[in-house]
């Protein structure tokens, strides 16, 4: 029995001098080489393993500089600049009710009200309503087809066939109801919802300040407009800065606009900080690998490899980006500072290898423990 317990005592020590030569190396190294992943053809796949090589770019004054100037001279889509324009004059659609005077003849009065619908009285206010075919009746006019013509092109239109049965007839339109042209708006706005198009152009800063103005989660940088089956992305900041006015963007009927929220374009801090979390970026949608760091309660001192940052982008996607970061130098952090993070970018912080050290060996010490008992027990 005693010759067990010396050979477990040996295998023991043996065991712990291996892990100890293995982790000798290790506090303050760096990966040097790309990362490799490794690819099958599934978990019943006979094929051979494939290796995907993910190149890893260090951070440095000239990749800061490089981004800046890309993201500064990138001309916008002309799909985003086709948006702007100047406000055009509104043209009345089925539901919407026309007054029309002419002067001197009472008889053509507007109709005092609309009639009753399903039990129920009618919103619109009292003229002439367009039926669901875009036509309204009027004495001694007929019936004339108004849809998609502003009020100019209907007065005259009118005055050409009343002027068959009056000389000169002095002839009034306007719109007493808008109820045809609506837009809605989502997100992250104070009261979303339905908003009515009238004669006064309805750009898309008014109709976000309609409804209530951006709520304090959202993300001004990402703000859709969908038209026509078509998703326009739009950065209010951004447009700005290169002197394009969103109030320039006139909304047609149908427009819906959506407002992201800040959690949607979180990042994701991980490893050795002391509160791992997901960051949201600021309202204007910006976020710095800093202030990622900083949000995150910085690194964990007794555990982090600051020369272990990396920040790893589009890893969802089949080309992923990784980027690394020696933060050991407090000028490094100059560069963290003007290096923009994406949405869904992920910040990794290393652990040094003592620390892996330690936590391997608190996984061993209950085997090495229960190993040494038994050798004591045995002699």
């Amino acid at each position: 029995m005693s010759s067990l317990g010396t050979r477990t005592g040996s295998l023991t020590v043996f065991a712990i001098a291996a892990l100890l030569a293995g982790c000798a190396a290790a506090p303050g190294q760096r990966m040097d080489t790309p990362a490799m992943l490794q690819e099958t053809g599934g978990d019943f796949s006979t094929e051979p393993a494939q290796q995907q090589t993910i190149p890893i770019t260090d951070i440095n004054l000239s990749l800061v500089r490089k981004m800046r100037t890309e993201q500064s001279t990138a001309a916008l889509p002309p799909e985003t600049l086709a948006l702007f324009g100047k406000p055009t004059p509104y043209r009345v659609g089925p539901g919407d009710v026309l007054q029309i005077v002419v002067w001197d003849h009472p008889e053509l009065a507007a109709a005092l009200g609309q009639p009753a619908q399903n039990g129920k009285t009618t919103d619109a206010a009292s003229g002439f309503l367009i039926d669901e075919k875009g036509d309204v009746q009027f004495p001694y006019a007929g019936t004339v087809h108004v849809a998609g013509k502003d009020v100019g092109t209907i007065q005259k239109e009118l005055y050409s066939r009343l002027s068959k049965v009056y000389q000169k007839p002095e002839v009034t339109v306007r719109v007493a109801s808008f109820r045809a042209a609506q837009i809605y708006v989502d997100g992250e706005v104070r009261t979303p919802g339905t908003q009515s198009i009238n004669d006064i152009s309805m750009s898309l800063t008014s109709a976000i300040n309609q409804g209530g103005g951006f709520s304090p989660n959202a993300d001004r940088s990402r703000v859709e407009l969908v038209r026509n089956g078509v998703t326009y992305q739009l950065n209010m900041d951004e447009l700005l800065k290169r002197g394009h006015n969103p109030s320039n963007i006139y909304l047609q009927p149908g427009d819906a606009i959506r407002v992201a929220s800040r959690e949607d374009s979180g990042v994701y801090v991980m490893g050795e900080v002391n509160k791992p979390a997901t960051i949201t970026p600021m309202r204007n949608g910006s976020l710095t690998l800093s202030q990622a760091i900083s949000d995150s309660g910085s690194f964990d001192s007794n555990t982090a490899a600051t020369r272990q940052l990396f920040v790893i982008r589009n890893s969802t996607s089949d080309s992923p980006q990784v980027y690394h970061l020696d933060a050991t130098s407090p000028v490094s952090m100059i560069l963290a500072n003007q290096f923009e993070l994406q949405p869904k970018d992920v910040v990794y912080v290393g652990q040094g290898g003592l620390v892996r050290f330690n936590r391997v060996l608190n996984l061993l010490l209950p085997a090495i423990n229960a190993a040494v008992t038994g050798a004591v027990l045995a002699k």
